[in-house]
């Protein structure tokens, strides 16, 4: 019985280390601006953009043709990259913002 509850315990404490979206300051080519606060939303050139989660690490936002792909490394580590509905991509530089 001991092990049954300790087992539970462990396991709902897995569910808490789920990731959310970190606070980040990104510039994208092509004047783009991407902001997020801690636990979302995600805003592109200052407006909020239609989030999507992927997974608890990978997440879409899109917003005036702009689609916004936050990624978060195993060791918490943001990166951030961009399309555009004209075709162009590219990965944005992390600011300090």
């Amino acid at each position: 019985m001991k092990r049954v509850l300790l087992s539970l315990a462990l396991f709902a404490m897995v569910g808490f280390a789920k990731a959310e979206i970190p606070m980040v300051n990104a510039t994208c080519p092509g004047g783009i601006d991407v902001h997020a606060d801690e636990g979302g939303p995600i805003y592109i050139n200052g407006e909020e953009g239609k989030l999507k989660t992927l997974n608890e690490n990978q997440y879409e936002a899109t917003g005036g043709g702009i689609t916004i792909s936050l990624s978060i490394d195993r060791d918490g580590t943001p990166s951030v990259s961009y399309s555009s509905k004209d075709g162009a991509n590219g990965v944005c530089e992390m600011t300090e913002d």
